[in-house]
């Protein structure tokens, strides 16, 4: 199994001083590249400061310099706010600065609120038509000249500048329903998933999903396969109890930006205070604790286990959950001391 991070630039608050949360981020990052991870992704996100990501590009580049191993993803770049020559050479630039480490990740975009700033009169649930018709664009113009006569875009012969350094870029596509899990076989991506709060029987069914779709493609593609979940390790009672409450916190910012209630105040989501979370079956701290990749080490490592049974060869960190910086570092290191080395071997 390899093991991924998915890591945000994020304030909860405006008691968090930007310079303190780059410099967290950037370190969470090397923290991973030392540790041995295989891929760090970027974000995009806008006008949002629990998601600090306007360029996922701008970044990778900053990261891809203070790094040394660690490869380099979008997850993801969304597809309705860009145009075909402007992503491919973004994309292709990180490619070259980093020296071959791009995973481009592609993807439709979470939020109404973002599409109805960045692209108004789009709904989010169609967004998906704008990815499918980028891909094939992008990949072509890395290839060379290129005119293109879509639906959403037409330009006349182009191509990217510069071009990636690797022969063949490796493309993610963020799946979920059956739709884009065909079109990722179809297009020889790799998949990387998120199940959200939700249990181990939503990895079941993205898995099944998986399986179907490279039977009903039947080319001969076998992708990577990498699932995501918030994780945070405690070997204490108080660490537990901080790491509960961010997660919760968090998830309650989500609620307001899924229901698109507008209640944004200078980019900060209004979070619902948690005693008003008492009782509510999404917000329940057991559950929390079972379904996602909380615990102490040997239960993170038994977790785990039971995923590569399933199937999951790949698993991303999902780190950024409203922690303060200090428990966000100590519990990577954490993963990265105790779990990683272990894991492996148990395996």
């Amino acid at each position: 199994m390899k093991f991924q991070l998915a890591v945000n630039m994020e304030r909860i608050d405006e008691s968090y001083d930007m310079k303190d949360v780059a410099r967290h981020t950037l370190e969470m990052v090397q923290i991973a590249d030392e540790g041995g991870f295989d891929i760090v992704w970027s974000a995009e996100h806008h006008a949002l400061e629990m998601t600090i990501a306007p360029n996922p590009f701008q970044l990778l580049t900053w990261w891809s310099k203070e790094t040394s191993n660690i490869r380099l993803g979008t997850a993801v770049a969304t597809a309705a706010y860009w145009h075909p020559i402007n992503l491919a050479g973004e994309a292709a630039f990180v490619d070259l600065i980093s020296g071959g480490r791009l995973e481009f990740g592609i993807g439709s975009g979470a939020y109404q609120r973002e599409f109805d700033r960045m692209r108004p009169g789009l709904k989010q649930s169609d967004a998906w038509r704008y990815m499918q018709e980028m891909l094939p664009a992008v990949r072509a113009l890395w290839g060379g000249d290129y005119a293109h006569d879509g639906e959403f875009w037409s330009f006349p012969t182009s191509t990217s500048v510069p071009k990636p350094v690797q022969l063949e870029v490796p493309v993610w596509v963020s799946a979920r329903s059956p739709i884009t899990y065909d079109y990722a076989m179809r297009e020889k991506c790799h998949v990387n998933c998120w199940p959200l709060t939700r249990p181990f029987a939503e990895a079941e069914l993205y898995m099944q999903q998986l399986s179907e779709a490279i039977a009903k493609a039947d080319n001969g593609w076998l992708p990577r396969f990498a699932m995501m979940r918030h994780a945070c390790l405690y070997d204490n009672d108080a660490d537990r109890q901080e790491a509960l409450n961010a997660i919760r916190r968090l998830l309650s910012q989500f609620e307001n930006l899924f229901r698109n209630s507008g209640d944004v105040v200078n980019g900060f989501p209004k979070s619902i205070p948690l005693d008003e979370l008492e009782g509510r079956e999404q917000y329940d701290p057991a559950m929390l604790e079972e379904n996602l990749m909380f615990g102490s080490p040997d239960t993170v490592i038994q977790k785990l286990k039971k995923y590569q049974a399933l199937g999951v060869n790949e698993f991303i960190y999902y780190a950024s959950m409203g922690l303060s910086h200090e428990a966000q570092q100590r519990s990577l290191s954490m993963f990265v001391k105790e779990v990683m080395p272990e894991f492996k071997e148990a395996l």
